[in-house]
């Protein structure tokens, strides 16, 4: 393995785990925007209909799967940007 895909590996950990912090924060919002309660539904909250908690669902997952392709490209471009190699 590449020594700069094995220092890649770190960066992306620390990226992980900023980007779950950043979609979060933005579901939040998302959810707060849509006019729902404060905290989005668990699934086995039984006083949420199956609409709200599919729908909070769906969304959350939309969210952290968009917030994290986006900053792990962000980094793959900065670290070829950084080192001239792709570390994917």
């Amino acid at each position: 393995m590449k020594a700069s895909k094995i220092a890649y590996k770190r960066v992306g950990l620390a990226l992980g785990a900023a980007s779950g912090m950043l979609a979060g924060a933005a579901f939040k919002q998302a959810w707060k925007i849509l006019g729902h309660d404060e905290d989005a539904p668990d699934a086995t909250d039984e006083h949420r209909s199956w609409t709200e908690v599919l729908l909070a669902a769906t969304l959350q997952g939309a969210i952290f799967a968009g917030v994290e392709a986006a900053v792990d490209r962000t980094g793959a471009t900065a670290t070829r940007r950084l080192t001239g190699t792709w570390p994917g």
